[in-house]
């Protein structure tokens, strides 16, 4: 597997500065993405649950802004609405989302980082 390790990562959010410290108590340098300041585009998305070990509906947060867009489950049932949906709400997408080489997670629990990062 490769080294190369990417965080889609929000500052904001507690479990994401976890996952930044579990890759940092493994000494593990990452390019770090902040995708609100730097959405991923369609083709991104699509990179991105190529690799996803979770399913790609499992991306997309089902928060009060989901609700505030008057979205339903419906609509992010399909890998394409999926797409869909996350580029044009980056804000809806769940963080952190941790990539090495052809594989990625989410990174809830926090637990699962370090687990990740150990794994070949």
């Amino acid at each position: 597997m490769s080294d190369e390790v990417t965080i889609l990562h929000n500052n904001r959010c507690s479990t994401s500065r976890a996952a930044m410290e579990r890759l940092d108590e493994a000494h593990v340098s990452a390019d770090v993405v902040d995708y609100l300041r730097h959405p991923l585009d369609a083709v991104a998305l699509a990179d991105l649950l190529d690799k996803l070990e979770d399913a790609p509906t499992d991306l997309v947060r089902r928060d009060a802004h989901f609700r505030e867009l008057g979205l339903v489950e419906g609509d992010v049932q399909t890998r394409d609405q999926v797409i869909a949906v996350l580029a044009e709400h980056p804000r809806l997408m769940q963080r952190p989302v941790v990539v090495r080489g052809d594989r990625a997670i989410i990174g809830r629990p926090k637990e699962r980082v370090a687990a990740f990062l150990l794994a070949e």
